[in-house]
């Protein structure tokens, strides 16, 4: 038999907060009946904060269709690589996605509350809300998160989607404060962002195809690994890819690892 869980008052109801009717947003109910749950609430202990895993580059870029996101595999440690094979890149929800750098714990803790935000929202209201909102909700969590930030443990996102209300994709980034800013055409965060930057400078352009893009962000996570340690380009050997996502009017869709694969040998010529 399944035991009934018991109230605090000794009975089997829920607590009061669960009946409550109150706003759309689950992080602020969670606010609210549970504050400690927060990423960004969790007091640290005196002294120096360990040094934890570190994601790195991510990059979102514009095509024809809608918005494109990937982002590397590896995390580091200081001087070591701490994963080989780390997913940096979620969907958000079903016409959204959001990929992470900084702090791979709680970037990760922040990622998937900001999921279930999303979805409550939706169950609440019964439609979804609007790209912009859903920018300014990360936002918030973000902003959450600045006592954890000051003490070294920062997490920078950026966010990307298909608004239903342009047709187009957008993309969105933001600083550890929790700033919001809308990026056009293209945008890179992270240690390597700095090349991948660079390289989707002279690759992008506003006609692309989806085959294009791929290829387009693919090379652009290669050049940062060429330069930056902390990024890991695509491992052919262990058959290691780049996460990459598209998001377009028919929703979120992963990007299979052949045809990353394909990609890339176009990129080094090895389809000649």
């Amino acid at each position: 038999m399944t035991a009934v869980p018991i109230g605090p008052d000794g009975s089997g109801r829920l607590p009061a907060a669960f009946l409550t009717p109150g706003s759309a947003s689950f992080t602020e109910f969670l606010a609210g009946h549970a504050s400690h749950l927060l990423p960004g609430n969790r007091a640290l202990p005196a002294g120096q904060v360990p040094e934890a895993p570190l994601a790195t580059t991510i990059v979102a870029l514009s095509f024809a269709d809608g918005v494109l996101m990937a982002g590397d595999r590896r995390a580091t440690m200081g001087n070591l690589i701490a994963h080989r094979e780390i997913e940096k890149v979620f969907p958000a929800d079903e016409y959204s996605c959001v990929g992470i750098a900084g702090s791979a714990g709680i970037a990760v803790e922040v990622v998937r509350l900001f999921q279930v935000e999303l979805e409550h929202y939706e169950k609440i209201e019964g439609a979804l809300l609007s790209l912009d909102g859903k920018a300014n909700r990360l936002a918030t969590m973000i902003r959450g998160n600045l006592g954890l930030a000051m003490q070294g443990l920062a997490v920078v996102p950026v966010f990307a989607g298909y608004d239903l209300d342009q047709a187009a994709g957008r993309i969105f980034s933001y600083d550890v404060t929790g700033g919001r800013y809308e990026e056009h055409d293209h945008h890179s965060v992270g240690s390597g962002s700095l090349f991948a930057r660079g390289s989707m400078k002279k690759r992008w352009r506003p006609d692309l195809d989806s085959v294009e893009a791929v290829q387009v962000a693919v090379e652009a996570l290669s050049d940062a690994a060429d330069d930056d340690s902390a990024t890991g380009g695509p491992d052919t050997s262990r058959q290691i890819y780049p996460v990459v996502a598209t998001v377009t009017a028919e929703g979120y869709t992963r990007v299979p690892d052949e045809q990353i694969a394909a990609a890339l040998a176009a990129i080094r010529g090895d389809n000649r």
